[in-house]
């Protein structure tokens, strides 16, 4: 059976492509482990810079798999409130947790539908692109379900509390038009371009300082969760652990010799 979740690791840039394209990439159970192994495997990682997720084909992921949720309803409630759960718990949740707690910038490229964990997935990412031409939706409730993936963590931090009610008891399709708007994604761009934009990003991210990246993706994550004297603290230690490292002494000798720096990643 082929891998559902594909890494390939070239120059410094990992490539994790969901792989279910006949299935327009719907999140499988075997997906989900598949998924977990791929992303454990980048964690600490000296030769990845980068990360950035894409969907096989026309599509980034359409939400869960009924099939699969369809194979479980000759279960007793219990029985699908344990397995459920214990899914979740084991392959789901430390997904998205590796991906925010990771050091290397994660980018989502996203064509086609994003939907529930989809959705999720774009926002546990640092970044995300999008062609114009994808659409949106969380979808949980619209087959009886709340939500997983992170999505009641991450939706209303980003868009708002009172939006993302809207978005996750309604469950209304959108465009990346709108996506944009509301900051879910950081660029949009043609399907055409979406490659090549997604590829410059990356180079980018790849030539930057990594143990700043590092540093910048902690300070953010824990900002929402800290009072200012302690996100003040927190702050104070990065930055002096970042001022020890030799890309800050490259970064400092380039502007003043006025050329772009050739970060180490030490």
């Amino acid at each position: 059976m082929a891998n559902t979740a594909l890494l390939d690791v070239t120059d410094g840039v990992a490539n994790l492509t969901l792989n279910r394209p006949a299935a327009l990439n719907a999140l499988s159970v075997e997906m989900m482990q598949d998924l977990n192994t791929a992303v454990r495997t980048l964690v600490g990682r000296k030769d990845v810079a980068v990360v950035v997720i894409a969907g096989a084909g026309d599509h980034f992921m359409a939400g869960g798999d009924l099939n699969d949720f369809a194979a479980h309803l000759h279960l007793s409630p219990e029985a699908r409130l344990a397995t459920f759960r214990a899914m979740i718990e084991q392959w789901i949740n430390p997904t998205v947790e590796l991906l925010q707690g990771m050091d290397q910038p994660v980018i989502a490229k996203v064509r086609g539908a994003c939907a529930g964990f989809g959705l999720s997935l774009m926002m546990g990412c640092d970044l995300a692109v999008a062609a114009e031409s994808s659409v949106f939706t969380t979808a949980y409730s619209s087959i009886g379900l709340s939500g997983d993936g992170g999505v009641s963590y991450l939706l209303p931090r980003i868009v708002g509390a009172r939006r993302a009610a809207d978005l996750l008891l309604l469950a209304d399709r959108f465009d990346a038009a709108e996506a944009l708007r509301l900051g879910l994604l950081n660029r949009v761009v043609s399907a055409e371009t979406l490659d090549d934009e997604v590829a410059r990003l990356a180079t980018r991210l790849k030539a930057g300082p990594r143990h700043a990246y590092g540093e910048i993706k902690r300070l953010l994550h824990a900002s929402f969760e800290t009072r200012l004297e302690a996100q003040l603290e927190s702050e104070a230690g990065a930055f002096a652990r970042c001022g020890a490292t030799q890309d800050f002494g490259e970064g400092v000798t380039a502007f003043l010799d006025k050329r772009k720096p050739r970060f180490k990643g030490a």
